[in-house]
């Protein structure tokens, strides 16, 4: 892979992950072999999507929490995946696996907790949960940092400077950038950060918590998806899955946002617990 190198900035960001069509990762079949603590709570069973199929068309108002439920984007929803189908689509109303209150969190008026082993971020205020969105992981051998952080710099239309998209000749997308922690015991100091990228289902990033990014998704690959999946290819539309955007402007509040790099001195604490699931056949 390419490498780049921002002699201005001096801080690496390691958190490509897989994409499926422009990665070095195989893709996991069949997400029923991934096991989250709150999937204990759910009646569901396995089912192998064919290439027609279409979230919404198969679960109606029920679509997005699905895909919640799988912690996977419509770009990944392709025939030959196993996903896990709620048996009542009702239980999975509104799907979040985290705690409504959170009392350590009780004083800050913003507070971002990250269970990787629900791959699940939550949004508090005073301890309350206001939003939650399914994140993707680091692989094997990439952790994400576990411990107490803080969000430190932000970046609208952050891009990596260590990886491109090969296929697509672009570097790698991390817009709706927030930067929780810079490891200066490693060469280049290494930054991680919570973005936007694609949610295949499974643990996929080098080390970032990655966040749902559609809009992003439909400007950087719907031209290679159109070729990929031909007949099968479908168009991205609204309502978008934008969990990214939506912390991003929720941490940014209405402070001044130029849109690029920049730090910040406002921002919330990040708690981050747990370790990525395995991959277990059933």
């Amino acid at each position: 892979m390419k490498i780049f190198i921002l002699a201005w900035f001096f801080l690496l960001a390691p958190c490509l992950g897989t994409s499926w069509g422009n990665d070095d990762e195989t893709p996991i079949s069949s997400l029923c072999d991934i096991h989250y603590p709150s999937d204990d709570r759910i009646e569901w069973e396995c089912v192998e999507l064919e290439p027609k199929d279409d979230p919404n068309k198969l679960f109606g108002d029920y679509w997005e929490d699905v895909l919640r439920f799988n912690r996977l984007d419509r770009r990944h929803f392709v025939g030959g995946l196993s996903i896990k189908v709620p048996k009542r689509l009702e239980d999975v109303d509104g799907f979040s696996p985290l705690p409504e209150t959170l009392p350590e969190a009780a004083k800050e008026e913003k507070f971002i907790l990250v269970d990787l082993s629900e791959m699940f971020l939550g949004a508090y205020q005073y301890g309350e949960l206001v939003d939650s969105y399914p994140v993707a992981a680091g692989i094997d051998g990439h952790p994400v940092p576990t411990g107490e952080f803080r969000i430190d710099a932000v970046d609208r239309r952050h891009e990596s400077n260590l990886y491109d998209l090969e296929e697509l000749e672009r570097a790698y997308p991390m817009h709706y950038g927030l930067r929780f922690f810079v490891d200066k015991k490693r060469e280049g100091w290494l930054s991680y950060w919570i973005h936007g990228r694609d949610l295949p289902g499974f643990p996929a990033s080098h080390g970032c918590v990655g966040l749902y990014d559609e809009e992003m998704q439909r400007e950087y690959y719907s031209e290679h998806d159109r070729k990929a999946h031909r007949k099968y290819y479908r168009e991205l539309k609204e309502p978008f899955l934008k969990g990214a955007r939506d912390l991003y402007e929720w941490v940014v509040g209405n402070r001044r946002d130029p849109g690029t790099f920049h730090t910040i001195s406002y921002g919330p604490k990040v708690l981050i617990t747990g370790s990525a699931p395995v991959v277990s056949p059933r």
